[in-house]
């Protein structure tokens, strides 16, 4: 199928345990498209429930967000360390418990018709999102998080679509959790060959190119490696090509609506979104 990897070790997995076999067959995973940063983040409050929403009416290939721990050790889904400048509160996410975040209004900032939202956690994330869309999930800690993220994914049936974009440290402690959980490379972050080369040597799935292109060379030798290749970021509709053309798999984008228009009119079309079946 066109821009689509059949997830045959997923289908394998399932006839083995049981667990959501017929599902499993059917889905298959974006090879190319738009990522939203933050979800729909240009025009909703960044890491609500109705900017993923958003960004999924509109087609997108891949959804990504941050996670933070609580004071309780909660998984929420914020960019900040502190819920300053995007909720109504103060303070930082670790100092606060998750019943306090969850009295926050999360999206007034961005304009009236969102008060009223809230921070959702990672759990109400996943549990939202449908089963054919890759989910970039960006650790905002150590170990202790990567190994909560981790369980959090496969207790959510996730694993073969959310991938921990991550450190070493978390990185690591997401795959003693699972080894075969997936992972985006972020401990040195960048563009250049020595980044390139960390990501093959670790057996990441992922990596995410920041503020430059990778050479010709690397972009070849992480394709041989069958390595999914994000970038961050852009919002320029005539960027999308070149990025693409480069062997950019998934720009990451604030702009949706614009983004996704350009990539449709590069022959990408928008998702269509599966979800879990019910039994």
């Amino acid at each position: 199928m066109k821009h689509a990897l059949s997830l045959f070790p997923i289908l394998m997995y399932c006839l083995a345990t049981g667990s959501l076999a017929v599902e499993a067959a059917e889905i298959v995973m974006p090879t190319r498209g738009i990522s939203a940063h933050r979800g729909a983040s240009a025009s909703h409050p960044e890491n609500t429930i109705a900017a993923f929403k958003e960004a999924i009416r509109l087609g997108v290939h891949q959804i990504e967000f941050d996670v933070y721990l609580t004071k309780d050790k909660k998984c929420v889904v914020l960019h900040d360390s502190t819920v300053d400048r995007t909720t109504d509160g103060s303070g930082r996410v670790s100092d606060l418990t998750l019943a306090e975040i969850k009295r926050l209004d999360a999206g007034s900032w961005k304009g009236a018709k969102f008060a009223g939202r809230r921070v959702p956690t990672l759990r109400e994330t996943l549990a939202m999102m449908p089963r054919n869309i890759w989910l970039n999930v960006h650790t905002k800690g150590g170990a202790e998080l990567g190994a909560a993220v981790a369980r959090e994914i496969i207790q959510q049936g996730c694993k073969h679509q959310a991938f921990l974009a991550t450190g070493r440290a978390a990185a690591d402690a997401a795959r003693r959790v699972d080894p075969d959980i997936l992972i985006c490379n972020m401990h040195n972050q960048g563009y250049d060959t020595r980044y390139v080369s960390e990501t093959l040597a670790r057996g990441d799935q992922f990596l995410q190119l920041y503020n430059g292109m990778a050479s010709p060379k690397d972009m070849a030798r992480l394709k041989r490696s069958a390595v999914r290749i994000n970038y961050c970021c852009t919002n320029d509709p005539d960027s999308l090509k070149g990025l693409f053309d480069a062997g950019v798999q998934f720009p990451l984008v604030d702009d949706v609506a614009r983004m996704m228009a350009a990539a449709r009119a590069l022959g990408i079309e928008p998702l269509r979104p599966a979800y879990r079946k019910e039994r």
